[in-house]
């Protein structure tokens, strides 16, 4: 016989008629979402009542026929309403020790599994207790519990690629609708699995399978019906499969799902959303990349906080990420700048803000040139001697170089931006001087006016210049050469540039020229574009510097926090927070949209902290914080999960367990506005519930489950700030 248990509370009066009927070796037990008894292919019943009565006839427990049992018998069917306050009345009217005798029988047992989880008749409780019918049914039901938490816990023996249960808690129910659905219909469950979503109402389901991504013969909505009518939940995890449309939605066991994310999310803290998915391969990201002698203005910040993103989405899915600055240290514009400094070059100046002096000088220059265009012959001789390599021309660009580089690192460093590899157009030697051997051999180069052309017309990429008629190389050149030279060190399996949409015409050239080339990795390439930032001009002054942006924004925020004196004199780095919470204004706007829209520089956009902001997300943050330390309590990650009962704490954990699928489906479109979307909604959930869920209090196990939820969602929150490159706050 097969006797399927109820999960979580395990029927007791089935358990004791098994004991007494001495029935341990013949039944076996399985956990399911309700109580039934198969005995035979014909015979099934359901209930814990209904079992009950047929184990104790079947095996001859109460002979109900005899008139001596009468009484028994009318005890039996008292008990089976098991209703605790009839069974007190009949332990309280009995005028023997036990209900109809001295000695304990089958009646007893029955009022023991009635009355044991309440505080009632307790002396006479522990009088059945201590019975070995009862302690055997304990033993029994210990048994019952801890093969349920197993097989409860045990992912299906199927492999599908992408899905990870041991990471993702979205995983764990994914993998049962997949293969609970492949054995209806021989469908692959990778198959399965890939078609299933999330549905925006979820009153429709918690999980929504859209049956034309599968591709079957048939009418979807017809077998939409159909695939839900087979469905037999196997274990407590799906409870149900509803047909609407096309559609097969499917409801889960919430109290599981909050159960299991708060397991993952406690375990793995800040490795939680991450997964091995990229174990083994290796990446190089190149971005920011900033011309030496230009401002590092709001322009580059796009660059640098998209390309550190997508470094954070890339480390975060397993991969080696190397992470490389291509510094725009060579070309013509440094002999221009040579000759700028020569005329208004100030050693001084040059030490206190090298960057901030050389722009000006290449402002300058810029200026005289258009009275004196002389000068452009000057500058184009002066970096062909720095090609040739001489010496006095190199030792003064190096000098510009190295105390550029310097400046960048703290402006990195305030942004909290780090690289691997600082590298640059003029590091670029050996590997260039062979791609340009490479282009001859493979006769992809055309004489045109004494310059050396790739004609890239049949490909509608117009002709890309490799060589000027002076011998002097052009950014391809060196882009070309750059591309060979690294993956003849790094052997990466992708790189990927995150350079501005204005240079899609050039990437596309090298790209295609690294194909015709015959380089078997070109197809591992990728540039990553976004919009500019408009209303900015080098050459006529008017930039913006991203430090007096920075400056200025964390002026702002500090006002702001001075406001509040209280609050204020808590704060330790006061100016350190202010910075904070000012760059994560900056950096959340900028990324509030798609990256590839352009915007216009405006400060007021940038300095804007009402509503959906990067100090909102920081505030939400170290309020957390502030709930875990004023709640003097350490956070106990065995808390009674099973009290997270409220909608507000279902919506904080669905969200929660959202988190690892965000990670994974970054890797598709690289957008940081995804992420700063997540962060949004996780801060507005926990919003909703500070005023009403409270940790001080209330009673010591809700109090430690909800300060484990607070927990675990204040973990989750600053793994997605950290993917943006923000540092959490716990005070501000």
């Amino acid at each position: 016989m097969e006797l399927t248990l109820s999960n979580p509370s395990i029927p007791l009066n089935v358990l004791t008629t098994v004991v007494l009927g001495q029935l341990q070796s013949k039944v076996q037990l399985v956990n399911g979402p309700t109580t039934s008894l198969k005995v035979d292919d014909s015979t099934k019943l359901t209930g814990d009542v209904n079992v009950t009565r047929y184990l104790i006839r079947s095996n001859n427990l109460l002979n109900e026929q005899q008139s001596v049992n009468q009484r028994e018998a009318s005890l039996v069917d008292a008990l089976l309403l098991k209703d605790a306050s009839i069974a007190a009345d009949l332990v309280k009217q009995r005028q023997h020790s036990f209900l109809v005798s001295d000695n304990a029988s089958l009646v007893d047992y029955l009022a023991w599994s009635v009355l044991s989880g309440t505080l009632q008749e307790q002396e006479y409780v522990a009088a059945v207790q201590a019975t070995q019918v009862i302690q055997d049914t304990i033993a029994l039901q210990q048994k019952a519990i801890s093969d349920a938490a197993n097989a409860a816990n045990a992912t299906p023996a199927v492999s599908i690629p992408g899905c990870d249960p041991t990471t993702n808690p979205l995983d764990i129910f994914r993998i049962r609708i997949a293969t609970q659905l492949s054995s209806v219909t021989n469908i692959d469950p990778a198959t399965i699995y890939r078609a299933i979503d999330i549905p925006r109402q979820l009153d429709h389901g918690d999980f929504a399978l859209a049956l034309p991504r599968l591709r079957v013969k048939g009418n979807p909505a017809q077998l939409a019906k159909e695939w839900a009518a087979a469905f037999v939940p196997v274990d407590d995890y799906i409870l149900e499969a509803t047909p609407i449309g096309p559609f097969l939605n499917y409801r889960i066991n919430t109290r599981l799902l909050i159960k299991h994310t708060l397991e993952l999310a406690s375990a793995r803290v800040e490795a939680f959303g991450a997964n091995a998915s990229g174990a083994g391969k290796k990446a190089i990201v190149e971005f920011s990349s900033p011309n030496i002698a230009k401002p590092f203005h709001a322009g580059h910040l796009r660059s640098t906080i998209i390309g550190s993103f997508i470094r954070n989405v890339y480390a975060a899915n397993g991969w080696d990420v190397i992470a490389m600055n291509y510094l725009g240290d060579w070309g013509k514009q440094y002999g221009l700048l040579a000759i700028g400094y020569s005329r208004h070059g100030c050693e001084q100046k040059l030490l206190e803000d090298p960057i901030k002096h050389l722009y000006d000088v290449y402002v300058q220059i810029n200026r005289d040139a258009e009275d004196e265009p002389t000068i452009h012959d000057e500058a184009r001789a002066y970096f062909k001697k720095m090609e040739d390599g001489d010496e006095s021309a190199l030792a003064l660009w190096r000098r510009f170089r190295d105390l550029s580089i310097v400046k960048y690192q703290e402006v990195y460093g305030r942004l909290n931006i780090e690289f691997d590899v600082y590298s640059g157009e003029s590091q670029v030697g050996k590997g260039m001087e062979e791609a340009m051997a490479m282009l001859e051999s493979t006769g992809l180069l055309q004489e045109s006016q004494g310059a050396k052309v790739i004609d890239l017309e049949k490909y509608k990429l117009g002709v890309s210049v490799v060589q000027k008629s002076d011998g002097t190389t052009l950014y391809i050149t060196r882009d070309i050469g750059a591309a060979k030279e690294r993956y003849e060190r790094y052997k990466f399996d992708k790189m990927i540039y995150v350079v501005a949409a204005q240079q899609d015409l050039h990437l596309k050239q090298l790209f295609k020229t690294l194909e015709l080339m015959g380089f078997d990795w070109a197809d591992r390439v990728e540039h990553v574009n976004f919009g500019m930032v408009q209303g900015m001009s080098t050459r006529k002054g008017t930039v913006v510097f991203l430090e007096d942006i920075l400056d200025e924004a964390q002026e702002v925020m500090h006002d702001q926090m001075r406001k509040n004196e209280a609050k204020y004199a808590e704060i330790p780095e006061p100016l350190r927070v202010a910075d904070e919470i000012g760059i994560s204004g900056v950096k959340i706007q900028d990324n509030a949209a798609r990256r590839v829209k352009n915007y216009a520089f405006d400060r007021n956009r940038m300095f804007s902290f009402e509503g959906d902001t990067g100090p909102y997300i920081q505030y939400a943050h170290a309020r957390l914080c502030s709930i875990e330390r004023k709640s003097g309590l350490k956070v106990n990650l065995d808390a009674d999960t099973n009290l997270l009962t409220e909608e507000g704490a279902l919506n904080i954990m669905r969200t929660v367990a959202q988190y690892p699928d965000l990670v994974k489906s970054l890797m598709n479109a690289y957008e940081p506005c995804n992420v700063v979307t997540y962060a949004l909604n996780l801060s507005h959930d926990i919003s909703a519930v500070f005023d009403t869920l409270w940790v001080r209090g209330t009673e010591p196990a809700v109090a430690d489950a909800r300060l484990l939820m607070y927990w675990c969602a204040r973990v989750t929150l600053g793994n997605a700030m950290r993917l943006l490159g923000l540092r959490p706050l716990e005070r501000m």
